[in-house]
């Protein structure tokens, strides 16, 4: 594709599913969505219910911030708009202020147009694999169309906000949030390892994945 590098793709075998070969269009695409598609979140804890609370309307700042932190390089989705094209067209006022119209319309009315859902799903063969007969040996990108995309920023960083100032989030959830990065997984392992050593302790730590998510746990 004229997007990335050219090179060399593997010769792929048939994909094995559930024992069987994915020879049927519908078959392979099974197998990938199953595998791609299907994680499940099981809440451990009941969630107790908070007051609720209003939405505050977006400000020019929140799409200004939002937008200038988007690489020009990235590609487009089925609407071939580019953030370098979304850059120029906020420079017209109007333009610019429809935007922040529409990302409030969406909240107030409770309702994400059709054209946000819309993209277009590559399954891309990871390099250097012994086989490519299983799903796992390749990893699909997903391109959505870009208005959508600027507006799920805008509206990431202000749940975000709400979230943390109103303590919804576990102080050990440390990915996914600003000031909580692997960096902070690091200090925070570092710090029980040596409070160990203090104790005349030893630590251990187990890791495993469940369903897509990384978990650790540090004794």
């Amino acid at each position: 594709m004229n997007w990335i590098k050219k090179r060399k793709l593997p010769a792929i075998e048939a994909i094995q599913y559930n024992s069987c070969s994915c020879i049927k269009l519908e078959d392979l695409w099974e197998a990938l969505h199953n595998s791609f598609n299907l994680a499940q979140i099981y809440l451990l804890e009941e969630i107790l219910d908070k007051e609720v609370m209003s939405w505050a309307s977006f400000s020019k700042a929140e799409l200004i911030n939002a937008i200038n932190r988007c690489n020009n390089s990235s590609t487009p989705g089925p609407d071939k708009l580019s953030w370098r094209h979304l850059k120029k067209i906020v420079k017209n006022k109007e333009c610019f202020n429809k935007l922040i119209d529409i990302a409030d319309i969406c909240i107030n009315l409770g309702h994400w147009s059709s054209h946000f859902k819309t993209l277009t799903t590559i399954i891309i063969p990871k390099s250097n694999k012994a086989s490519y007969d299983s799903t796992k040996s390749f990893c699909p990108i997903v391109l959505l169309n870009t208005t959508g995309k600027l507006f799920e920023k805008m509206i990431r960083e202000q749940l975000q906000f709400l979230s943390i100032s109103n303590n919804f989030i576990h102080s050990c959830q440390l990915g996914r949030l600003k000031h909580r990065s692997t960096i902070n997984a690091e200090v925070a392992l570092t710090h029980f390892i040596q409070l160990g050593w203090v104790k005349n302790l030893s630590t251990s730590m187990v890791t495993f994945n469940i369903a897509q998510f990384l978990v650790f746990s540090i004794t």
